[in-house]
């Protein structure tokens, strides 16, 4: 079976070499693998990177280093479906790590009868500092995440989605490419096509991966913003491949809204009760979070982050319902597979 290794990079020079070389320690036969380099016209060194590698790493069928014209990730991931030559496409993050049997466990998964296969992905700290393992505390925490069974699970079953996917050539021959209309959803829009064709995503705990989290408080907010905001908009398009827990976050600001309103005209009950709760449960999660973990000053601040980022995923979605009504949201999934490849 040959399998061909995807990255879609963008401005990745930092934890690209990474990915790179953990593709290099692969223990799935190098002849048998393909591996396609994506660049969404980064601005950095990531490009560079990708051609060294091609260049340096002839051991593969073949390497490739192709760009992607639009930009965003899944017309990039439309680039690698019209090009990839394996009976097998794996999709890895270029903020991810992999370990060493993969490729591997995910082949195994698949010649025992799967045509999609995938497992729990953690997430990792970019560098070993008190704060940056505050910031992975928060996005671990089921409180200040999501619960996913690609964040915790522990059984193999069939779930909605997955991450760092494997999908047999047929898989995509049949639903067609990424809806390129989609910033941060298209993997939800992608797996509920995929269940309605009639494939079962595999989720294997033996088939491990790592996302890196945000390296800053910032970026942190600025990411769980954008993903507010396109499953907002990503009704418009799929409402079916959404869980109403992608919602609570934006009932969460509508709540505060409301709330703060009726504690303006005198009734403060409301707001007392829910801010009541809301902290309570917070500190509650944040001392669940960092329990075993050595101590230190800056995870006191876990409750407070808990807060931004819950109100930073609500207002974007917030403003994704108001953009609702005037954006243009379509199916276009970027052309079918009519056998036509970019260089």
């Amino acid at each position: 079976m040959t399998v061909t290794v995807c990255v879609v990079a963008k401005n990745e020079e930092r934890t690209l070499p990474r990915l790179l070389e953990d593709i290099k320690q692969q223990t799935y036969p190098a002849e048998e693998m393909e591996v396609l380099l994506v660049d969404s016209l980064s601005e950095d060194g990531t490009r560079k990177i990708m051609e060294k590698f091609a260049e340096e790493n002839p051991q593969y069928r073949r390497v490739s280093v192709l760009k992607n014209e639009k930009g965003n990730l899944p017309a990039g991931w439309n680039v690698a479906l019209r090009n990839f030559e394996g009976d097998v496409i794996v999709r890895i993050d270029a903020h991810a790590r992999i370990p060493e049997d993969f490729v591997q466990k995910n082949v195994e998964c698949l010649e025992g009868g799967e045509s999609v296969s995938g497992g729990p992905r953690p997430s990792l700290p970019e560098e070993d500092t008190p704060w940056q393992r505050l910031l992975l505390s928060a996005e671990s925490s089921m409180f200040g995440s999501s619960i996913s069974d690609f964040r915790r699970g522990e059984k193999r079953k069939y779930v909605k989605s997955l991450f760092h996917g494997a999908y047999r050539r047929e898989v995509f021959e049949k639903v067609g490419f990424f809806n390129e209309e989609l910033g941060r959803t298209e993997d939800n829009e992608m797996h509920y096509r995929m269940r309605k064709a009639g494939y079962r995503l595999c989720f294997d705990p033996s088939i491990h991966s790592w996302q890196y989290t945000r390296s800053s408080l910032r970026g942190m907010m600025k990411q769980k913003y954008g993903n507010g905001y396109w499953v907002a908009l990503t009704l418009k398009v799929c409402p079916k491949c959404l869980g109403i827990y992608y919602f609570v976050p934006f009932a969460f600001v509508l709540g505060i809204l409301f709330t703060t309103v009726r504690a303006a005209l005198g009734k403060p009950r409301m707001a007392i009760l829910m801010w009541t709760a809301y902290w309570s449960a917070a500190v509650a999660m944040a001392w669940a979070a960092v329990r075993k973990e050595a101590k230190h000053l800056c995870q006191l601040l876990l409750p407070v982050i808990f807060f931004l980022l819950h109100v930073s995923y609500g207002v974007g979605s917030l403003v994704g319902f108001l953009k609702l009504p005037f954006w243009k949201g379509s199916t276009d999934r970027g052309g079918q597979n009519d056998g036509r490849k970019e260089n």
